[in-house]
């Protein structure tokens, strides 16, 4: 649905269908997936900036427009990146797409169990947990309810990163529009049988205990360090998401 929402082409009918129920509910659906896409992109350039050189992004889908391993790819070819997902299908497009990259791969593995994600992620040869690591955990929270401890997980990652690690996070919120969060919600629930779970800024806020927010801190999504204008897809005080990045000390 995400790639969908792009325009991208690595999606099928099913996904396309529930792009445009999205959109009939809330017309600018397309532009949260752009400013959610464009904070991706600004997120795994300022990791690599930072020193980072492996990416493990958790609950990726399928790599569509701008994926991580392009963006960092191209700031240095050997910077590693192990994509995860709990969708088999999900999964196997990323590795037909990723065919012939030995500097990045695709593994299925569920958020909800951190210790055995891990695992699997260092069985690759390509994260290795005695070094930094920048995890992207970008529009999957909110698949969590709340009775998964999304806030735990979180919290057993940073546990498992060394010191100098970096978590990005995105996250859909009912702040500034409860009324559209409330119809896509509902939607979601009822129709698509896959929770969405809109949180406000305190609760997304919460996930990043533990580690040092790097400025400016959980924000809207268009407005988490924009490098031009075309990264303003949103009109700040109508977003749909916030993001933040954090570092461990």
């Amino acid at each position: 649905m995400y790639d969908a929402l792009l325009g991208g082409s690595h999606n099928f009918e099913i996904d396309r269908k529930a792009a445009e129920m999205g959109k009939t509910l809330v017309p600018d659906l397309p532009r949260l997936a752009l400013s959610n896409r464009a904070f991706l992109r600004r997120a795994v350039r300022f990791l690599a900036d930072s020193g980072i050189r492996q990416f493990l992004d958790i609950g990726s889908g399928i790599p569509t427009a701008g994926n991580v391993h392009e963006v960092v790819q191209a700031i240095d070819p050997d910077i590693r990146v192990l994509y995860a997902d709990i969708d088999p299908v999900a999964v196997a497009h990323s590795r037909a797409i990723l065919r012939g990259n030995d500097r990045a791969g695709a593994i299925e593995a569920d958020l909800r169990k951190p210790a055995e994600l891990l695992a699997k992620a260092g069985d690759t040869g390509l994260i290795d947990f005695d070094q930094p690591v920048g995890l992207l955990l970008v529009a999957v929270l909110h698949l969590l309810a709340d009775s998964d401890e999304p806030i735990a997980k979180v919290a057993q990652l940073r546990a498992a990163v060394q010191p100098g690690s970096y978590v990005a996070i995105s996250h859909l919120t009912s702040e500034l529009r409860p009324e559209d969060a409330s119809k896509l919600g509902d939607n979601a629930t009822n129709k698509e049988r896959i929770g969405i779970h809109f949180r406000d800024r305190h609760g997304i806020v919460a996930m990043f205990e533990g580690w040092e927010l790097v400025e400016p801190g959980v924000v809207e999504l268009p407005v988490w360090r924009p490098e031009s204008d075309r990264d303003l897809h949103e009109t700040p005080g109508r977003s749909l998401g916030l993001a933040g990045v954090g570092r461990k000390a």
